[in-house]
This record gives C-alpha cells, sequence and structure tokens, in this order.
C-alpha cells in the first residue's frame, strides 16, 4: 500500500507539474479582463508579485551545470523563486524610499519616531539586500552564460551601484543632527533616489510579460510618472519656503498666500497634511497651468525654480503626449515584441512544442530584443551600394581572417561580405545537426561553439572548438555531403550567415577563388585534422570543378563567345586545360574558323601544337574545316600540322578529289612523299586516277615521280597505266627535272625497281672441277666493299685481302661492273683461293 501510494503521489506531481508548465505557456486574454473592474488590474500585479494565494510556480530551469537550489557554493542563482520574491520585497520598499525621500527632505527637519523606525527598518532592508547581491550570480552579457565566480560578481557590482547603494543606507538624519543641523547633510539625501532605478526597471519587464495589457502598463507608469515629478516638486516647492527665516516667511509663496479669507500667515504652524496638499497643488496648477495662476513665485529663488520646472514640465508634456501617440498606433519596438511572443506562444500551444525548445524559442525572441537585434527590414530603404559599405565596414574584417578565404581575391571577399546576415545564438542551441543536409555558411563573430560528433561507441565527443575567425558549414556545401559533425554553442554567439545559393553563383563566376577555398581546406593546419576522413571527397569535388571549367571554357570558345571567354581566363581560368578528348579551346576555335577567338587564346599562351586523342592540332582543325585564315593565323605564330599517318590522309583527300585540303596541307607543312600503308605516296593516286590536277599540285609541291610502292611502281608507271597524255608528259617534264637535279636517283630507282643479283664462289675461276666447292647468291649491293663481306660471311670466310674475280679470272674493281645474274670468285689476296 506504501509503494501505490508513493507511486500516485509521483504521478500526482508530474500531472500537476505538467498542468503548470502548460499554464506557463498559456497566453491569456488580458484584454477580456482588463474590462471588469480596478480590482482585476490590481490583482495582475499581485500576480506578477507573487503575492497572491494562487501564484504562478517559475518554470524550472537548468541552472548552471545542471544544479539548483537557492544557493550553491554560497552563490544564489538569479532565477531562484526565493531571491525572485525577494526582489519583489526590495521594490516595495524600493517605491517607499523613492516616495518618501523627497517628502523627507522637504518637510521633515528630524524625523518622528514612528517614521525614524520604520525607516531604519527600511535602510536594513536594504543592507541586507547589499550584502546579497555580492552572492548572485550573473548572466554575461557577452557570452549570455551564468557567472558564478565570487570574484567577478563582486568586481560587476562595485563597478555598478555599489556606492550609491551603500550611501543610501547610512541614516542621514541622526548624521544631520549629530552635525549641528547644516543644511548641505540633508542634500545628501536625494542619492537614496537611485533606487527609483528599481522601480524602473520592474515597469520594463511589466511592458514584456504578455500577461499583462501592454496599453494597461503604458498608462500606468505613464501616471507613475507624472505623480512623481508633481510629488517631488511639491517638495522642493515647500523646502524653498521652509528654509527661510521666520522672519521672512511673507516672502514666501506660501507666507504670501491668501485663498479667499484663508491666510498661510505662520504656515509652519499648519498640520502636515494641509501644507502638502498645498504644496502638491501649487505644482500640479504650475505644471497644467499656462500663464500666471493663483499661486506663484515671490521671491528670486522661487522664480528660478518655478523657470526650471516649467522648461521640464514642457518636456515632460511632450514625452507624455508623443508615448500615447505611440500607444495608439502600436509603433513601440517592445509592442511588437509582445505581439510576435503572443503569436510565437499560441503556436507553440497548438503545436504542444516541449518545453525545451519553447525556451529556445522565447530565449532567442528575448535575445534580439534586448540585443537590439538589426533586421533586413531596417536597411531596405537604403539603396543597395550604401547597404554594401556598411557590410564591408562591419563584416569584412571577420571574412578577411577567416582561414577557409585565405588568399582569396579581394573581389571574391566583397562579394561574399555584401550578402552576409547577422544572426544571434544562445547558449544550448543546436545550429547545424550531425547528418543534415546544409543551406547556409556560417562565421563566428563572436562567442564560442563546439563541434560534437558520435564516437564508436555512441557516446558524444567533442571534436572541435569554434572560436572568432572560424567557420562551419562549409564542407557540407563545398563537397556536397552531409554535416560530418553537429555544431552547438557554447557562449552567445555573433554569427554572420551566407546562404549556399549565394555562396554558389559567387563561386561560379570566381571559380580560381573556389579552387582556393578547396585547397585550404586541405592544406590549413585549422581545417586537415577535420577534413582527412573526407579528403577523397574533396579532392573529388576539386577534379570536377576542374573538369566543368574546362567544359565552360570550351563551351564559349565552341559558340565564339569572346567576352565569356575573357571574363573566364582573366579570373583564372587555364586556356591550356583540355576536356575528355582532349581538346583545348584552341582546337574549337581553330575547328570553328573563329580569329578573334584563337588569337586571343594564342596570347593568353594556348599551346598551339598540343594534339588530342586523335592526334589532331588546331592547325590541322583549321586546315580540314577549310578556315584560311585562322591557319594563317596560327602557322605564323609557328604552329605544326603535327599529321600522324599522313600519307593515308593526303592519299585518302586525293582519292576523293579534295584539292582543297590538299592545297591546305601542303601549303602548311605536310610532306608530298609521304605514304600509305602500302608505300603509296598521294602522287600514285592521282597518276593512277589519271587527276592532272592533282598531280601537278603535287609536283608543284616537291613529290617524287621516283617515288616506289610496296611492288616497285612509280607513279610515272601508274600514269603509262592511266593512259592520259598530258599526265605523263607532266611526269615525264618532272622526271627530268628531278634527273637534272639527282642524277643518282635514276640508279637508286632501277635497283629498287630490278634488283640484281650474282653468285659467288670461294675458289679461282681456273681452278679444276675437283676443287670447286658450293658458292652463295647474293643480292648486290651498292658497294664493291660491301658486296664482299657480304660474300665473305654467307661462305664463312677469314683473312684479309679478299677480293672478287670474274670467270675470264679479271678482278672486278666497282660494283657497276657486275650485272645480273654473274658468276664471281672470291679469292685471297695471293690470287690462291679463298682460305676456309
Amino acid at each position: 500500500m506504501g509503494r501505490l501510494g508513493s507511486k500516485r503521489r509521483v504521478g500526482e506531481e508530474a500531472e500537476l507539474e505538467a498542468v503548470e508548465e502548460e499554464k506557463e505557456y498559456e497566453v491569456e486574454e488580458v484584454h477580456d479582463r482588463l474590462q471588469s473592474s480596478r480590482n482585476s488590474r490590481l490583482a495582475l500585479f499581485g500576480s506578477d508579485l507573487r503575492l497572491g494565494p494562487r501564484r504562478r510556480r517559475p518554470p524550472r530551469r537548468p541552472a548552471v551545470d545542471g544544479e539548483d537550489g537557492f544557493f550553491h557554493d554560497h552563490i544564489i542563482l538569479p532565477d531562484n523563486k526565493w531571491y525572485l520574491l525577494w526582489t519583489k520585497f526590495i521594490l516595495v520598499w524600493a517605491v517607499y524610499s523613492s516616495f518618501f525621500t523627497p517628502f523627507e527632505f522637504g518637510f521633515f527637519r528630524g524625523l518622528p519616531d514612528k517614521l525614524f523606525v520604520l525607516d531604519i527598518v527600511g535602510q536594513i532592508a536594504f543592507l541586507i539586500d547589499i550584502v546579497l547581491k555580492f552572492f548572485v550570480a550573473y548572466r554575461d552579457p557577452d557570452t549570455y552564460r551564468i557567472v558564478r565566480n565570487p570574484t567577478s560578481i563582486a568586481l560587476r557590482y562595485c563597478k555598478s551601484s555599489f556606492i550609491f547603494d551603500l550611501l543610501g543606507c547610512f541614516p542621514w538624519d541622526i548624521i544631520y543632527k549629530a552635525c549641528g543641523s547644516k543644511e548641505e547633510v540633508r542634500y545628501l539625501l536625494w542619492i537614496r533616489l537611485t533606487r527609483a532605478l528599481k522601480v524602473t526597471e520592474f515597469f520594463r519587464d511589466l511592458e514584456k510579460d504578455i500577461r499583462v495589457n501592454y496599453l494597461f502598463t503604458r498608462i500606468v507608469k505613464l501616471i507613475v510618472v507624472e505623480i512623481y515629478c508633481t510629488h517631488t516638486a511639491a517638495c522642493i516647492f515647500y523646502y524653498l519656503a521652509t528654509t527661510l527665516p521666520e522672519s521672512m516667511e511673507g516672502n514666501t509663496w506660501i507666507g504670501s498666500l491668501k485663498l479667499g479669507e484663508y491666510s498661510y500667515d505662520h504656515f509652519r504652524e499648519l498640520d502636515l497634511i494641509k501644507l502638502y496638499t498645498t504644496s502638491l497643488y501649487f505644482a500640479i496648477v504650475t505644471m497644467a497651468t499656462v500663464g500666471y495662476g493663483d499661486i506663484h513665485a515671490v521671491n528670486v529663488r522661487e522664480m528660478i525654480f518655478v523657470m526650471i520646472y516649467v522648461s521640464f514640465d514642457m518636456i515632460l508634456g511632450a514625452y507624455l503626449i508623443g508615448n500615447m501617440t505611440a500607444l495608439i498606433v502600436k509603433g513601440s519596438r517592445t509592442e511588437r515584441f509582445r505581439d510576435k511572443m503572443k503569436e510565437v506562444i499560441r503556436y507553440m500551444n497548438r503545436n504542444k512544442l516541449g518545453k525545451e525548445i519553447r525556451e529556445q524559442i522565447k530565449g532567442h525572441l528575448r535575445l534580439q530584443y534586448e540585443s537590439s537585434y538589426t533586421e533586413a527590414s531596417v536597411l531596405q530603404d537604403i539603396p543597395i551600394s550604401i547597404r554594401a559599405k556598411i557590410s564591408q565596414t562591419l563584416y569584412k574584417p571577420y571574412v578577411e581572417s577567416t582561414p577557409l578565404f585565405k588568399g582569396c581575391s579581394a573581389e571574391f571577399i566583397q562579394q561574399i561580405v555584401i550578402r552576409l546576415q547577422e544572426e544571434f545564438f544562445l547558449p544550448g542551441e543546436v545550429i547545424l545537426e550531425q547528418g543534415s543536409a546544409v543551406d547556409q555558411i556560417y562565421f563566428v563573430c563572436h562567442g564560442a561553439l563546439e563541434g560534437v560528433g558520435i564516437g564508436e561507441d555512441g557516446q558524444e565527443e567533442t571534436i572541435l572548438m569554434l572560436e572568432p575567425e572560424s567557420s562551419f558549414g562549409e564542407i557540407a556545401i563545398l563537397c556536397n555531403i552531409p554535416q560530418p559533425y553537429s555544431v552547438r554553442v557554447c557562449e552567445l554567439c555573433r554569427l554572420l550567415r551566407l546562404d549556399k545559393q549565394s555562396f554558389t553563383n559567387i563561386l561560379e563566376i570566381y571559380f580560381v577563388d573556389g579552387r582556393k577555398i578547396l585547397s585550404n581546406l586541405t592544406d590549413n593546419n585549422e581545417y586537415g585534422g577535420r577534413v582527412k576522413q573526407i579528403e577523397s571527397d574533396i579532392t573529388f569535388h576539386i577534379g570536377k570543378q576542374e573538369a566543368e571549367l574546362t567544359l565552360r571554357v570550351n563551351s564559349a570558345a565552341f559558340y565564339g563567345d569572346l567576352n565569356q571567354l575573357k571574363g573566364l581566363i582573366r579570373a583564372g581560368a587555364d586556356p591550356k586545360n583540355t576536356d575528355y578528348d582532349g581538346r583545348s579551346p584552341l582546337h574549337l576555335a581553330a575547328s570553328k574558323g573563329y580569329e578573334d577567338v584563337a588569337q586571343f587564346l594564342i596570347h593568353e599562351g594556348a599551346d598551339i601544337d598540343l594534339a588530342d586523342k586523335f592526334g589532331n592540332t588546331p592547325l590541322l582543325e583549321a586546315v580540314k574545316q577549310g578556315h584560311d585564315r585562322v591557319a594563317t593565323l596560327l602557322f605564323g605564330r609557328g604552329a605544326k600540322l603535327n599529321l600522324e599517318n599522313a600519307g593515308s590522309h593526303l592519299c585518302m583527300a586525293v582519292s576523293k578529289g579534295d584539292s582543297d585540303f590538299v592545297r591546305r596541307a601542303l601549303a602548311y607543312g605536310a610532306d608530298p612523299d609521304s605514304k600509305d600503308y602500302d608505300h603509296r605516296s598521294p602522287l600514285h593516286i592521282a597518276a593512277a586516277d589519271g587527276l592532272y590536277m592533282m598531280a601537278k599540285m603535287l609536283v608543284d609541291a616537291g613529290a617524287s615521280v621516283f617515288a616506289t610502292d610496296r611492288w616497285g611502281t612509280t607513279p610515272l608507271d601508274e600514269g603509262r597505266k592511266s593512259g592520259s597524255k598530258p599526265l605523263m608528259m607532266l611526269l615525264e617534264q618532272a622526271k627530268a627535272d628531278e634527273l637534272s637535279k639527282f642524277p643518282a636517283r635514276g640508279e637508286e630507282v632501277r635497283d629498287r625497281m630490278h634488283p640484281r643479283r650474282c653468285s659467288v664462289f670461294p675458289n679461282h675461276p681456273w681452278d679444276d672441277g675437283a676443287e670447286r666447292r658450293e658458292g652463295v647468291t647474293l643480292w648486290i649491293p651498292h658497294t664493291i666493299d660491301g658486296l664482299i663481306r657480304s660474300a665473305q660471311e654467307k661462305l664463312g670466310l677469314s683473312g684479309s685481302g679478299l677480293r672478287l674475280l670474274g670467270e675470264d679470272g679479271a678482278r672486278v674493281q666497282e660494283v657497276d661492273m657486275v650485272h645480273d645474274g654473274q658468276k664471281l670468285y672470291l679469292v685471297g689476296g695471293d690470287d690462291g683461293a679463298g682460305q676456309s
């Protein structure tokens, strides 16, 4: 039973917490409640002060390092419910002190016993508050983290309001009496008015409380301001009158005052309430009346104060009217914040979002409000050029110092800067999650973040720390992969966001900077460890970008878009790069006949002799497509055809009758005697087909009529077979011209056409039959020494001084003396037979 009871209590407590949590985020229809009565409005104040019987339970927020309680290591957490209750208690005393201090200054010269005791109790309460402030943690405005260091807390408080708080707690009434009632001492009472800041802070928080109607809060605040100003003025008016001697009472505003039959002679003897009411009446009438009123200044001191007071009233009136106007038009920043918060909370309630995400959403909205978050709408009416200058002034130093952009051009940095958006994030928020698709790159301006990954054991582990001048999200975007790690905020962060689409568009224009960025990812020490596991992805992406860039350059050259080509190359594209077929931009420009494009590419250093996978050079492309001007340009710059298998190309062109290609090829360096696989020259084909003009073109280009194919046939032989008399005359004339220049050419041709042979025996021609031995048959070479060496080698003879003899025993000294089929004898130097 006990266990069941405990389970039931635990369930009831959990249900109660769930209900209270739901109530915490419930938007109350304050407008309906404000229409009931004045008591309902006071009830709202009581609810905010947590004084009513149904106090709203504050949300259970996680304390620093996950701990909660009034004290933690003697440090008070600022969101603790007991400390919040204490602040409301001190607020009541602050209201009392703010109103009573001017009253005491003006109407008392020494407090009555009851008021003295009450004043001492109040000062003791403020002294306790001073002591507590040395132990209250605070939220760092820069990092937005709770600071619990006692030294930091003490220094912060001492630098802010500690001196004024301490001086305000002094018993100035006792000090005044101890100093002989010196009036100068009483002026130090005004130090206590610094406690009014607690009241203004209360109204500022109340304005942001969406449970209270904003119009009602502002009106109450304005009324309190006006009442407090007139109250203080009334106290000063009476002070000016009472500080004069009694003999001069008639020279004061109240001493000379006469309302109807009633006179204020000897006003010091009147009761306190009548004196305060009269002074307050004077202050209100002076504030509201234009001109000379019922009560007016009498002496110079009063005149001077009235002038100051009236001037202040004009400013106060303008302030009141301006605030009322703002309430009517609903244009204040606070009201916009409240309206937005209401809409967000309605959305969260409708979708039943969890507590953690609720806190993050509300905290982010408060951060935007408190930090005067600059949205794009603020600058939407400013020209783009001025907005760009603003962005450069604010963000350029952060972007330039980011390692990701090291070495990038100033133009690229400028384009990045003008597209940045500023964002703030609270500690604990996860900006990017591991494995998610990334649409933004972030640059850290202020704060600290951590990169978190899942280890092999399934636990979270910190991979890296991100500090100012760092960036994240770039790996996922540049490599087109999921986010490799989660990014979580450690301190309040000010980040610069760049959308993926904008970044991609910039990289398409400044692609050289894109390659530099990818290089920075792998080369920089900061990035090397982070991207080690995805280095292959980056390498692949670099190759992909290079290929895409080459295709863009080639496309511009193919379509003759000189302006785009200039932009790409001047932005850093290499005109020497080739596509998948090994073609450079100059290949495509030459094939299309774009002389201006080809000239620009040559000027930019393109390789004019580069051959593609098919062996074609830019000059050959121009020759094939018949673009003489481009071909002349390339040939003039020293380009070569580098025509592989030139004989096959020329023979094919001759057989097709493509005289234009043959003419261009010969003009730009093709060999007219180049041969195909059958050793046939173009002149062979022209002569065989009876192509007179083609043959004349080849002959004029220096083609030889003595060239032989694999069957020993010359173009002259092919011409005889064709039966064309003009062609035969052309070839005979070419033969005569060639023999006149090269006389030995005829014999060489003859030898190639009809090779001679002889038989060589290793004995003397006069030996008898018994001494004769087997010989060898040899082709006759060009020299006699070559014939002797060949015969000696084949017959296996040794020795030196060998010579050849004819059948008649005569010595053969020249190879031209040997006729086809002749028998020769190889003998030694002593005219004997060759020795084996």
